[in-house]
């Protein structure tokens, strides 16, 4: 089925949509704790899942560690995630724009007005919720680990 005609569905049935994005490139305790809690608010979590292309255009050429599709069947697996969309654009400007979640979420490592598509979510009716930083639990953070013991 079409992304976008499963979440017209669960809109029409009344069910809150809640949308986050990321690279998610290497799955620890911060995104499990991040995504359950995103999950908490609302009926159904969408995910916006940066390319291959895009994570190196954020991260730099040796990201992303796996690639968009394994970091998909990952994200799938968790039973907090309901769907799962691969954008390429650097941001989900234009994706969020066509999911019109009622719920858009973040990260404690980012402010409101650094959101993207903060201002029409809450222009559309709906909140910007940021959820706590758990510390130290990053992918960059686990790769300098690994990387600082060869």
């Amino acid at each position: 089925m079409d992304h976008f005609k499963q979440i017209e569905d669960w809109k029409n049935s009344g069910e809150i949509i809640v949308f986050t994005n990321g690279c998610f490139d290497i799955l620890h305790q911060g995104h499990i704790e991040y995504l359950s809690a995103a999950k908490e608010l609302g009926d159904r979590l969408v995910v916006g899942l940066n390319s291959d292309s895009s994570v190196q255009e954020i991260k730099g050429e040796n990201r992303p560690i796996q690639s968009e599709e394994d970091r998909k069947k990952i994200l799938l697996a968790l039973s907090c995630i309901d769907l799962v969309v691969i954008f390429n654009e650097s941001t989900p400007a234009s994706l969020i724009e066509e999911v019109k979640p009622d719920v858009l979420v973040k990260g404690g490592d980012y402010t409101e007005d650094e959101i993207i598509g903060a201002e029409s979510i809450k222009a559309n009716g709906g909140k910007v919720v940021i959820l706590p930083f758990v510390e130290g639990a990053s992918t960059t953070s686990i790769i300098s680990r690994i990387l600082s013991s060869k």
